[in-house]
């Protein structure tokens, strides 16, 4: 198994308390039907949630993504994704410990 292969297997088994909340809603095919993978390796990244079908990728900030050159990498990391095809929607960790309905009106919105 390669090294990306054995990171994303690392971060499945310690998902923070929002990563397991979004899962709950998408696992098993919940969400319209779709097929979603967590921590999922995609070039040199390792994406939150992927829905491969539907080409969109799902990632989930901290407080350490305001930060300066977090921004830029995460700006970087969205510019790849979508290079290679993919949507990227971020969320914040707090709308998913204080919002979750609102984030899940918004995956309404986008896999309309």
């Amino acid at each position: 198994m390669n090294e990306k292969n054995l990171l994303a297997r690392v971060l499945r088994q310690n998902q923070t308390s929002q990563e397991q909340k979004m899962w709950s809603l998408l696992r098993n095919y919940q969400f319209k039907g779709l097929k979603f993978k967590r921590q999922f390796p995609i070039g040199n990244y390792i994406v939150d949630f992927v829905c491969k079908e539907k080409h969109i990728v799902i990632e989930l900030d901290g407080g350490q993504h305001n930060e300066e050159n977090n921004i830029i990498c995460d700006s970087e990391r969205t510019k790849y994704l979508e290079q290679k095809g993919y949507k990227v929607i971020r969320f914040w960790n707090n709308d998913i410990d204080n919002n979750i309905e609102g984030v899940f009106e918004e995956l309404e919105k986008f896999f309309s």
